[in-house]
């Protein structure tokens, strides 16, 4: 037998295939070396007890206080009204593409749905501001509504600008369930209703854990919508018509303020970072575990 060829374009494709991972990888060091010191310096002065467990941030003011609950528990309730409104909706109408719409409708509504995740963030903010806030004060029973800024309006939008992400990815992993599955339920007398609850999403669960997780990602990393609907007050409270910032509202109103780079309450931006990094990579290492927990094989 004649040896092959050496086929030097398979060899190009794999190693840029290898850049690109690289470069992902480069990326996520590279942002917990910028993290890393500045927040250093931060702990050196406030010693974790007081950062973790006091309630009240004000940084910026004499004397300074550095309890960062107030901003966790802003962005863990506003996080958790959007996945409230985001993750039945978006099952909804997954559910409504792959086992219900014909392929002529999938092939329309599907991007249509995806249009609502290009639409820029600060409109949403806008909208949530403008239009849900004094909707909400205006139907709401007693006349006591919610404040001009709260985590109501800004969870309710939030959670409409992350349908598509739930809706398209967990569209996707019922797609890759195997017709023999439905077809083998249906020859068993099962409904349409039936197949779609007690056999593609059991089967499609990994992806649709993926698809929830990264949508809660993208809530917790959110800054835009919250600046502007949720407000800049730092309250602790879990009452979702009053004001309060979030983390990213926070590092979003420091960053664009008058502080100099050097000064050590610039350094409140990295350390409320570096608490945002770690939560969003412990959320990515729980979704990789139940991934891999309920993923289904098949040949």
């Amino acid at each position: 037998m004649r040896r092959s060829r050496p086929r030097y374009g398979e060899a190009v494709i794999k190693a840029l295939l290898l850049a690109a991972a690289m470069v992902s990888v480069a990326t996520t060091v590279g942002i917990v070396i910028s993290l890393l010191p500045p927040a250093l310096r931060f702990f050196k002065t406030v010693n974790l007890g007081e950062f973790f467990t006091t309630t009240q941030w004000s940084p910026l003011f004499e004397p300074p206080k550095y309890g960062v609950l107030p901003l966790v528990t802003a962005t863990l309730l506003i996080t958790l009204i959007a996945i409230v409104v985001a993750v039945p909706l978006g099952l909804a109408a997954a559910i409504y593409l792959s086992e219900y719409a014909r392929p002529r409708v999938r092939t329309v509504f599907k991007p249509v749905l995806e249009v609502l995740a290009g639409i820029p963030t600060v409109v949403y903010g806008f909208f949530a501001l403008s239009f849900v806030t004094p909707l909400l004060r205006d139907i709401w029973p007693g006349g006591q509504g919610p404040d001009i800024f709260n985590a109501l309006s800004a969870g309710l939008v939030m959670g409409v600008m992350i349908i598509p992400t739930v809706a398209s990815l967990s569209e996707d992993a019922m797609a890759a369930v195997p017709q023999s599955l439905r077809q083998g339920a249906y020859a068993l007398g099962s409904t349409k209703r039936l197949v779609a609850i007690r056999v593609v999403l059991p089967a499609a669960l990994s992806g649709i854990v993926a698809a929830v997780v990264l949508a809660i990602s993208r809530a917790v990393g959110e800054t835009m919508i919250v600046a502007i609907a949720a407000g800049l007050q730092p309250q602790f409270t879990w009452n979702p018509l009053e004001a309060m910032q979030t983390m990213t509202g926070y590092i979003a109103a420091a960053g664009e303020g008058d502080l100099p780079t050097s000064s050590f309450d610039y350094t409140t931006i990295f350390a409320v970072g570096a608490l945002l990094f770690l939560l969003t990579f412990a959320m990515n290492a729980v979704s990789i575990r139940l991934v891999r927990k309920y993923r289904e094989v098949y040949e």
